[in-house]
């Protein structure tokens, strides 16, 4: 019998989820709050594979096998025969311990209750639930069919067995991991890009350096595919501002802490390639 996966939250992390479960052979259930976001999630999931057939890396037979494992739903009680409950929704922790106190009260008692966060605490998610021991990190990485990582996250709670059954669905479904064994604010991947990040925009805000010299530096001189500041914009210059503020507030670390220039931007709506224009125009 198939594995059983809910994904909670239909956006451009928990559909490329969705997407990469199903092909691997998992039954899933993508849940959001509006039919209109679902929509917009299975489309793109369909594009998604209607590329990879079109490239000659899938048949169209199983992309059409994999979507017909997906279900979609509005309704949070459709989680409840999940062996793997994936989170994947807006970066606030209010929202997250919503979502994993409702679960709670939902799921079977052996479910693994998993969330997609980048940078918040993993024990603060699980204290809001009556079975911490199940919960733990599993950072995944945009694109998600395109892109091979998996950060496990240990919360102070989380059990050896949760642990494994994280790391055995997200192995299946095509990942390497690796395992942060403390639950520190932006855990390891979080903390790497942020700090780079931070102190680039910085340079970048004092008029130290262009952004395309910047990046290049990056590049040339540290074999990076791609520059701090580019990938500030493909992430969203808004996810990375809340993400840097969520380790500020943890770590009270100064390296952390997101210039004026990254706010401001974020104020005005310039987030990067998602809105035609960040540190670069698009």
């Amino acid at each position: 019998m198939a594995k059983k996966l809910a994904v909670i939250g239909a956006g451009l992390m928990g559909s490329g989820i969705a997407q990469v479960s199903a092909q691997a052979g998992w039954e899933v259930v993508l849940r959001d709050v509006t039919d209109e976001a679902l929509r917009r999630g299975t489309d793109g999931i369909k594009a998604s594979f209607d590329k990879f057939v079109g490239k000659g890396k899938m048949e169209a037979a199983a992309a059409e096998a994999a979507l017909g494992r997906i279900t979609t739903t509005t309704e949070l009680d459709a989680a409840a025969e999940a062996d793997v409950v994936v989170e994947a929704v807006f970066e606030k922790i209010e929202v997250k311990q919503e979502i994993f106190r409702a679960l709670d009260g939902l799921v079977k008692d052996e479910a693994v209750l998993a969330s997609n966060t980048s940078a918040i605490p993993i024990t603060k998610i699980a204290a809001a639930t009556r079975r911490p021991e199940r919960v733990v990190g599993t950072h995944f990485f945009s694109p998600v069919p395109m892109m091979g990582l998996c950060e496990l996250v240990r919360g102070h709670k989380t059990s050896d067995e949760a642990l494994a059954a994280a790391r055995a669905f997200a192995e299946s479904v095509g990942k390497t991991c690796i395992v942060v064994n403390r639950d520190v604010a932006g855990f390891v991947t979080t903390r790497l890009i942020a700090a780079l990040v931070v102190e680039a925009a910085k340079l970048h805000e004092s008029g130290v350096a262009s952004a395309e010299d910047i990046d290049t530096a990056c590049k040339l001189g540290f074999g990076h595919a791609m520059g701090p500041l580019a990938t500030a914009d493909l992430t969203g210059v808004d996810i990375l501002l809340h993400a840097t503020e969520n380790i500020y507030t943890e770590s009270q670390d100064g390296k952390f802490a997101p210039p004026e220039q990254m706010r401001r931007m974020v104020d005005a709506g310039d987030l990067g390639r998602k809105s035609g224009k960040g540190f670069y125009t698009y």
